[in-house]
């Protein structure tokens, strides 16, 4: 089996006195792709948080290739390898394409330089178009086109990706989903949070549903298919 990269054991999250996670236990393996579903407030973007360190659980342990990350701050997580793509985006609207991009440029965790400046222009043909649009300018999905480029300047050996395609025009969605393929294909271990569960089981090696805070069906995307009622249960689908 390929190395874990990271893994949340047991994992209890709160915000104030609201309980999110009932003891989520995760993990995701080098190179594997991971489909994260679950309806609205079920506790997957609450998940991702304290697998990154932007949420503290109170209770459970988290760890980037054997190493305990509690209480790390979410940019030494970063540096650990884990590059976020938050839900709401997060460029900086004050820079150009360009200076979004190269802001974050470095070499991963072994050294590697796979994803260079060129490469990642080449992989998103309409940011080239726009180098010197600031952020401010772009339209949605060019913004997360932008900001899945920028993870990709840092080198990662995952990426977390939290609603995906979420309020994107078809064709857009299309663009991303298609630039997803080339991020699995090129070796990088990815979590997908999306609605649009067809093009999360197709892309995705193994599949995890939440509700309320606790994970209840962990498979392939075939096993989910092949059971309606979980479908409509779970997901509404």
């Amino acid at each position: 089996m390929s190395e874990v990269l990271l893994q949340g054991k047991g994992l209890h999250s709160f915000y104030g006195q609201s309980h999110i996670l009932h003891g989520v236990d995760f993990s995701i393996r080098r190179g594997e792709t991971v489909g994260l579903m679950g309806r609205n407030g079920m506790g997957k973007s609450t998940l991702i948080k304290s697998l990154v360190g932007v949420v503290r659980p109170r209770q459970g342990e988290v760890q980037i290739r054997g190493r305990s990350t509690i209480g790390l701050p979410p940019f030494q997580v970063a540096r650990m390898g884990v590059s976020y793509v938050p839900e709401g985006r997060g460029i900086f609207p004050n820079l150009n394409v360009q200076e979004n991009l190269l802001v974050s440029a470095r070499s991963g965790v072994d050294g590697r330089r796979d994803w260079t400046y060129e490469r990642v222009l080449d992989s998103f043909p309409r940011l080239k178009e726009r180098l010197h649009h600031g952020g401010h300018q772009l339209s949605g999905g060019e913004q997360q086109m932008l900001t899945i480029g920028r993870a990709l300047m840092t080198n990662p050996d995952l990426l977390i990706l939290d609603e995906a395609t979420e309020g994107l025009a078809p064709l857009v969605s299309k663009e991303i989903w298609r630039i997803i393929s080339l991020i699995r294909e090129a070796g990088i271990a990815t979590v997908i949070v999306d609605k649009n569960f067809k093009a999360v089981t197709e892309i995705s090696s193994r599949n995890i549903i939440m509700v309320k805070g606790r994970v209840v069906f962990e498979g392939s995307g075939q096993e989910l298919e092949a059971d309606p009622a979980r479908l409509k249960e779970y997901l509404g689908v």
